[in-house]
């Protein structure tokens, strides 16, 4: 086990490496800059800048330099613990992630609860009574549930929310505890506004996480060490939760590596249409302005939680089945 997991984790820095380059050609690929884009806006306000201003900016900025030493610079600062600099916001990266981060957390793990504590016992229960009445609500839920997409049911939800509640829930917080800092009324007022959008996050993913645990532990009931064991007296909950629902979790465990860094971005039009303070709509418009250096901090963050991610599957696929352990060895 010990060896399993030192494997997966000489593999990070290479992943990492590969990623790195992947997200940085990526947020490349558009043509222009960030200065061709600043010297737009300017232009349509009726503004502009001469052109020793302009070189100045791109010797700043580093945008003169060829490609890979824009690479190796960002890898430089990277290396030392230095996200960059917005050229949008003209502040450290490190500390306009900082600031969402806290939400951004709140967000993604309150949402993954939320999926997993739901799914995972209405998958069991729709799977050990097949056919019945409490099979088809589950089924008709989890067909509406994919199938509308989480903005529509954000707007949705908010006008419902509003109209005969005469509650707004746009954002994280109230208009009076947007900028103020911590406190427990502004603890209270979080609380008041978050559950819409974990409600939200977590339709998509409890219909699908049920539908499949349902397939799979359907697929484990019919096997043969599940006849042995009931026909030796084993008592059927027993039954069911000792070895098949163990096997029936692969497929949900192996889903966390894309699954986390989904519901860190908050989903990014969810995040837009509900003006959340996370980090989605931060890469929005830092997508939109070409802020390069925060753009690609912000992805390069999202390639590293997949990466952990598919590392806590593997771990926790190892610990549960005892196949992979085996094999392994």
């Amino acid at each position: 086990m010990l060896r399993f997991i030192i494997q997966r984790l000489l593999l990070l820095p290479v992943l990492l490496i590969l990623f790195s380059i992947v997200v940085f050609a990526l947020v490349q690929a558009p043509p222009g800059d960030y200065l061709t884009s600043y010297m737009a806006t300017l232009a349509s306000s009726g503004s502009s800048l001469d052109a020793s201003q302009v070189e100045a900016l791109k010797s700043q900025w580093g945008l003169d330099q060829p490609f890979h030493i824009q690479y190796l610079r960002w890898m430089e600062n990277l290396l030392h613990g230095d996200l960059g600099l917005s050229l949008e916001y003209q502040r450290p990266n490190v500390e306009l992630l900082g600031e969402r981060l806290v939400l951004t957390l709140a967000l993604a793990l309150l949402s993954f609860f939320v999926t997993w504590i739901v799914a995972i016992p209405a998958g069991i229960i729709t799977a050990t009574h097949p056919h019945s009445i409490i099979d088809y609500v589950f089924t008709a839920l989890n067909y509406v549930g994919v199938a509308i997409p989480n903005f529509m049911l954000a707007l949705v939800l908010m006008w419902v929310t509003y109209a005969y509640f005469g509650f707004s829930v746009t954002g994280l917080f109230s208009a009076e505890f947007v900028d103020v800092p911590w406190s427990l009324a502004r603890v209270v007022d979080l609380a008041k506004h978050i559950w819409l959008p974990v409600v939200i996050l977590g339709v998509a993913g409890t219909a699908r996480l049920t539908r499949v645990m349902r397939a799979n532990l359907l697929d484990e009931l019919t096997k043969p060490y599940v006849v042995t064991a009931r026909a030796k007296g084993l008592s059927e909950w027993q039954l069911v939760l000792k070895y098949p629902v163990r096997l029936a979790l692969n497929p949900l465990i192996s889903t966390i590596g894309w699954y986390l860094p989904q519901l860190f971005s908050g989903s990014l039009i969810v995040a837009t249409v509900m003006s959340l303070q996370n980090i989605g709509p931060l890469l929005l418009r830092a997508l939109v302005s070409e802020d390069m250096y925060l753009a690609g901090s912000i992805l390069l963050i999202y390639c590293l939680l997949a990466i952990v991610g598919t590392l806590i599957s593997d771990i926790l696929l190892a610990v549960l089945d005892p196949r992979i352990r085996m094999g392994e060895a």
